[in-house]
């Protein structure tokens, strides 16, 4: 069913292309070299739309199956994360499309000069928007992994701290992989990620100190 938007979903995907090449006075176009570039950059959109649109549906009939067999806390705890995880997604695809994205294209463009014309192809832009708006919607789900962690008790809020420093290294690491080999791209997905990073261990602090309180009542009550 994507695929009868395909156009409409290409013609959004190459805004911020637009948008930089009116900003920084140029007439952007692409070229496509291949006679089904246009229709495989369709299939693939569509594909991967699909997949997004259908993610919080197959989630929640995966809850729906998982949820009888589970007790009512371990049902609260697994909530919070469904509810999350999509939103942290479309936060990470929402910087890229409205920040990064112009940011990479307006750079692309001031790199013009005379006799030299930026012309990229529509599957090198589109592919190169999906590895970002992928990367980046993965990456934001750092809170929900640490306190998924955390609240499986595999690592504490102190243990997450002293990593800090190592976790920097990894952060930076990772998003050299993850995004294009340019260094804009790569610290705009390191630093939101070191920020998430930080919320993480703010988030298994909270689960440790309610963890805590649930375990004060039982302590008393096996006292008296």
């Amino acid at each position: 069913g994507a695929f009868f938007f395909s156009t409409q979903m290409l013609e959004y995907l190459m805004i911020p292309f637009d948008r930089a090449g009116s900003e920084m006075a140029r007439n952007g176009n692409f070229i496509f070299t291949s006679a089904f570039e246009i229709l495989f950059i369709k299939l693939r959109l569509s594909v991967l739309v699909g997949l997004a649109v259908s993610f919080p549906f197959v989630a929640w009939q995966v809850y729906g199956f998982v949820a009888p067999g589970l007790y009512a806390n371990e049902r609260n705890a697994m909530l919070p994360y469904m509810v999350a995880t999509p939103f942290l997604f479309a936060a990470g695809a929402a910087l890229v499309y409205f920040v990064i994205l112009p940011i990479i294209m307006r750079f692309a463009f001031g790199q013009e000069m005379e006799g030299v014309e930026f012309l990229p192809k529509a599957s090198e832009y589109v592919g190169l928007a999906l590895s970002l708006l992928t990367a980046f919607g993965l990456a934001f789900q750092t809170p929900v992994v640490m306190s998924l962690l955390a609240q499986a008790g595999i690592v504490s809020s102190c243990a997450l701290r002293n990593g800090r420093k190592y976790a920097i290294v990894g952060i930076f690491a990772v998003a050299m992989f993850m995004t294009p080999p340019d260094p804009i791209s790569q610290s705009a997905l390191a630093l939101p990620v070191y920020l998430l990073y930080e919320l993480g261990i703010f988030a298994a602090w909270l689960i440790e100190r309610g963890r805590r309180e649930e375990d004060e009542p039982e302590s008393s009550a096996s006292t008296v």
